[in-house]
């Protein structure tokens, strides 16, 4: 873990369940707009270094650079939810903090109290799958809304990062507890016990559907960062194979998850999943045939797009 003092997190924008105009953030997200360079610099000086100036004149960041970008992500969690103690292994996914916050306030909307207002506290239990070794949107939930968190993964040495740093920062405490998946096909079997409930499902899905394909996909993501690629593209976020591709990718493991999900209709609220590609969500609907209620609720960051699909069951017929 790397050392650093954090302040109290900034204050996050109001309460709000407007919906969200294209190609801005959920109104709740406090990254709004450009990143605060001299707010983040003085929260983490040593971003200071990897700074640089765009043609235009502005602040910012090589993109490219997979050291900048995780430290970019430090100084935004220290700054904004003052959790000061935050790394992961060489090699695992650096997510894009924005749009993970993003899916976390949109998830939100699906519990609104009387008064409107998102539901908060540690009796709203989540159930991450595929928390990984970042395990960002635990801490994002925790801190946003004081909810308490399940993770799970198929990756051991993920999940003890995952748990270090729950344990490293005490804005975070309490929050988090990771569960082992022993079987890589599998996604709820052996991970929800019986008994317990939980509020929500959320899943990020392997993308690609084998190496090659995540592969050429982060040449692309390279290229359109404005660098020239030989041999092996860098991994500005990095990810492992797990985090990155399964066999039939993305729709075939949102397919999997719904027929699962049935089995625990009763032991859950909303099963959410984020949708990166618009063209999966016919075949997806149709698989969510005989669900109590379907919701496919939009997101965006600047020019990327994608949705948040959210279902449950009818809880007689299971």
């Amino acid at each position: 873990m790397s050392r650093s003092t954090a302040p109290k997190p900034r204050p996050r924008a109001p309460l709000s369940a407007r919906s969200v105009p294209k190609g801005q953030l959920h109104p709740r997200n406090p990254h709004q707009g450009r990143y605060d360079f001299a707010a983040l610099t003085a929260c983490l000086p040593e971003l200071a270094a990897l700074v640089r100036t765009n043609p235009r004149g502005e602040p910012t960041i090589d993109f490219a650079d997979p050291n900048a970008v995780k430290t970019l992500n430090r100084a935004l969690l220290a700054l904004y939810y003052g959790v000061g103690e935050w790394d992961i292994p060489p090699g695992y996914l650096c997510p894009p903090i924005p749009g993970r916050a993003d899916y976390i306030h949109t998830l939100a909307d699906l519990l609104l109290d009387s008064a409107g207002k998102p539901q908060r506290g540690p009796t709203v239990r989540v159930l991450d799958i595929g928390v990984g070794a970042n395990a960002i949107y635990p801490l994002l939930g925790r801190v946003s809304y004081g909810w308490s968190f399940v993770g799970a993964d198929i990756d051991r040495a993920a999940l003890s990062n995952a748990a270090r740093i729950f344990a490293a920062n005490p804005v975070l405490a309490d929050g988090l507890a990771t569960r082992w998946q022993r079987e890589p096909k599998q996604i709820f079997r052996d991970v929800i016990e019986p008994g317990e409930y939980f509020a929500f499902t959320l899943c990020n899905p392997p993308f690609h559907r084998n190496a090659a394909e995540a592969n050429a996909g982060t040449a692309r993501k390279v290229r359109n960062l404005g660098q020239a690629t030989t041999g092996a593209a860098p991994l500005n976020f990095a990810g492992q194979s797990n985090e990155l591709w399964c066999a039939g990718g993305e729709l075939a493991f949102i397919g999997r998850m719904i027929e699962e999900s049935r089995q625990f209709a009763r032991q859950v609220g909303w099963f959410t999943t984020l949708v990166a590609k618009s063209e999966h969500l016919p075949a997806l609907q149709r698989a969510l045939q005989g669900a109590a209620e379907v919701r496919v609720l939009p997101m965006s960051q600047g020019q990327k797009v994608s949705r948040l699909l959210a279902w449950r069951w009818p809880q007689d017929k299971m």
